[in-house]
């Protein structure tokens, strides 16, 4: 299934549980280290701790998140991370993730998986350029167009 290359996605201490989610959905290998595991200093409280690391499917999308470490204000588990920037907010976490496939059998399961637990925001209805799905914000919060690429009739 041709899908994006790359997906990152910053979350403030539900990585470990986003990327298990991830691999069952997407499949392929699971790799998390936690800053710890490279013995670097903790310059916040906490960093050691503090979770990263990426699904890799068969079909090489890739999926890589992380925990970001900081003071501050608390912020819900999963929430994306915000950040000030020449006086602008810059929401890290992109606004939407696109999961395309050549087929409905190959999107099919990325639907159901992302849509467990989540919530459908627009369901496309099937037309000569794709069989449906749609938009979804899956458990953690994520943002997800998921459809099918079908050639022009």
């Amino acid at each position: 299934m041709p899908l994006n290359a790359v997906a990152h996605l910053n979350f403030r201490g539900q990585a470990r549980e986003a990327l298990e989610f991830y691999r069952s959905v997407f499949g392929g290998q699971l790799n998390v280290i936690t800053y710890g595991d490279f013995g670097m200093p903790a310059e916040v409280p906490g960093a050691a701790d503090v979770v990263f690391g990426e699904v890799v499917a068969e079909n090489g999308f890739r999926v890589m998140a992380y925990d970001v470490p900081g003071a501050g204000e608390p912020v819900a588990p999963g929430a994306p991370t915000t950040r000030r920037e020449n006086g602008t907010t810059v929401t890290e976490e992109p606004f939407f993730l696109s999961v395309r496939g050549e087929t409905a059998d190959e999107v099919a399961p990325v639907w159901k998986g992302l849509a467990e637990g989540g919530t459908v925001i627009e369901e496309f209805a099937p037309s000569q350029w794709s069989p449906g799905f749609g938009m979804l914000a899956d458990r953690f919060g994520v943002t997800w167009i998921v459809d099918v690429a079908v050639a022009r009739a």
